[in-house]
């Protein structure tokens, strides 16, 4: 034991690697620390329905964490501008095509009430979110600068995260926010909707099952005139063999 501390002296060098290597780690492992924190943080907004932090808030940059930028591996060149539009654009579709699946679908609706009921907090979020995300989509071949771009990429995620969201809300409590008369008309509307659709039934018990369709959802739920005309189109459709065979030629 002497002879050890005898020998310390001489390799009072070793101290100043040592030390970098310890900074070192504990620099790595603050790091990490704050990746998980940010990560846990998004988690819980996305939980409650908010839109994601600016991307100022987000994980350290490429050039902090030593990984190459996104777009820029094995010498290959970041994506244009243009590229970068093209994909939004597509993503934006993609959330409003979901969007429209519930607002031109009177069965949807009425199956999945809180998609469409502005008093469910998470629904108004997503109606805000892709309010702004329409108002920032570039018209035509507009240019965009950067700092447009990133709004409207920021848009865009929050409004698909909030859909999500709301989505998901929607289809776990379906009519539980209704009154119980309200639940009554919604199931009484959809019994009458199956009427109106069913091909076994006759051209006067189609109609006026539409017919009270509408008044049963009426002040109930805030169906608009396009659902209901595609809902007058398919009806209109099985009573006319004619046309039915049409329509399926053009979904065909």
């Amino acid at each position: 034991m002497d002879s050890f501390w005898e020998h310390i002296p001489a390799y009072w060098w070793l101290i100043f690697p040592l030390s970098a290597v310890a900074g070192g780690w504990w620099h790595r492992f603050s790091k990490a620390g704050e990746v998980r924190h940010r990560r846990r943080m998004e988690l819980e907004r996305l939980r409650a329905g908010l839109p994601p932090e600016p991307s100022g808030g987000g994980e350290p940059q490429a050039a902090e964490s030593g990984t190459p930028e996104p777009g820029i591996e094995d010498g290959k060149a970041a994506p244009s501008p243009v590229q970068d539009v093209s994909r939004l654009l597509a993503d934006h579709d993609a959330v409003n095509a979901r969007w429209l699946e519930y607002e031109l679908d009177v069965a949807k609706m009425i199956d999945v009430p809180g998609m469409s009921d502005v008093r469910e907090p998470l629904t108004v979020e997503y109606l805000k979110a892709k309010r702004r995300a329409d108002s920032l989509r570039p018209v035509g071949q507009e240019e965009l600068s950067r700092e447009d771009l990133d709004a409207y990429r920021d848009a865009v995620l929050a409004y698909g995260h909030a859909f999500d969201v709301a989505e998901r809300n929607a289809h776990r409590v379906k009519d539980a926010a209704f009154s119980p008369e309200e639940r009554e008309r919604l199931s009484r509307a959809r019994q009458l909707l199956n009427i109106a659709v069913d091909p076994g039934s006759t051209a006067p018990e189609r109609q006026a099952a539409y017919r009270r369709v509408r008044k049963e959802l009426d002040g109930l739920l805030a169906v608009p005139q396009t659902a209901f005309s595609a809902l007058e189109r398919q009806i209109a459709a099985a009573l006319d063999p004619s046309r039915q065979r049409a329509a399926e030629e053009r979904q065909g």
